[in-house]
């Protein structure tokens, strides 16, 4: 059956994630918190739960595309462990009662009241991912297992960037389901968002240069609409201490067969495209005070 859960659901002993170093590494680190699509066999969901639900909040294929970096530069941090598994661009206190026992009385955030907390209720297309609650060990182990290693990965990353270079640059690269930008910015919706927290978490030459470099592709550009950076990008956003922080998403229409999730008829061109964006921002980085 092509839908089936059982293809891709694994027993996983190694790291949770691929680390792509440069030769010479530069200021820039490129994460892929969401392209992974590995889940370990006890993840225990629910009956009749098919494959494409599970992978639908995927941004999947993300971690090709921006591959290009490592030859420019860019020290890339893939992440490997499916998102409906946990979710790496959260707050690893962002934990949703109405899922995880031992939690009631708390209050939700809205993210996990929404069923997106950092192990998620929900997949990306709204449907249960458990027909039970999940143990707080449960719960404990798995942000342990994966989400604190990848962390404490990108602040070492982002630390020797700064250290050796004055400045550190993260590049949080994520895609968008084509429905969610539909109305945004004209009636098919922008191409790529970029999101640097209303003008926060970097400084405005990279969004301006990021920005720039889409628009001369003939892409559609919006800025933190409908999405204005995550956690991580809120983490690593300080601009004031020499970290600078930008999240991107691509359209999925760009790219990618949603119902298959394997390239689409666009992908050449997209890969292309990202390619130019990447070797533009890194043959000539934004310059910063004090860097």
């Amino acid at each position: 059956m092509a839908d089936s859960l059982e293809q891709g659901v694994v027993e996983v002993d190694e790291a949770p994630f691929i680390l792509r170093a440069p030769a010479t590494p530069g200021p820039f680190v490129f994460a892929s918190p969401h392209s992974g699509d590995i889940y370990p066999g006890d993840m225990g969901t629910a009956a009749g739960l098919g494959r494409a639900s599970l992978r639908s909040a995927e941004d999947a294929l993300v971690d090709r595309l921006i591959a290009p970096g490592q030859a420019r530069g860019a020290t890339l941090l893939l992440g490997l462990m499916g998102r409906a598994w946990v979710d790496l661009n959260r707050d690893p206190d962002d934990l949703d009662p109405v899922l995880i026992e031992g939690l009631d009385g708390r209050t939700a955030s809205p993210r996990a009241a929404a069923g997106y907390g950092v192990i998620p209720r929900l997949t990306g297309d709204g449907r249960p991912l458990y027909g039970r609650r999940l143990g707080a060990d449960e719960a404990a182990a798995r942000i342990a297992r994966v989400h604190a290693p990848y962390h404490a990965a990108l602040d070492g990353l982002m630390r020797a960037a700064h250290a050796r270079h004055g400045a550190a640059f993260l590049v949080d690269w994520h895609s968008m389901p084509a429905r969610a930008t539909q109305g945004v910015g004209g009636a098919r919706g922008p191409d790529v968002v970029l999101g640097d927290r209303h003008g926060a978490s970097c400084t405005a030459d990279l969004t301006r240069q990021l920005r720039r470099a889409f628009e001369a592709l003939g892409w559609r550009v919006a800025l933190n609409q409908p999405y204005s950076g995550g956690w991580t990008t809120q983490r690593w956003g300080r601009p004031d201490d020499g970290f600078h922080a930008v999240q991107i998403e691509l359209n999925r229409a760009l790219y990618l067969d949603e119902t298959t999730m394997e390239p689409g008829v666009g992908w050449s061109r997209c890969a292309a495209g990202v390619a130019r964006v990447i070797e533009a921002l890194l043959v000539d980085p934004p310059v910063v005070a004090g860097a």
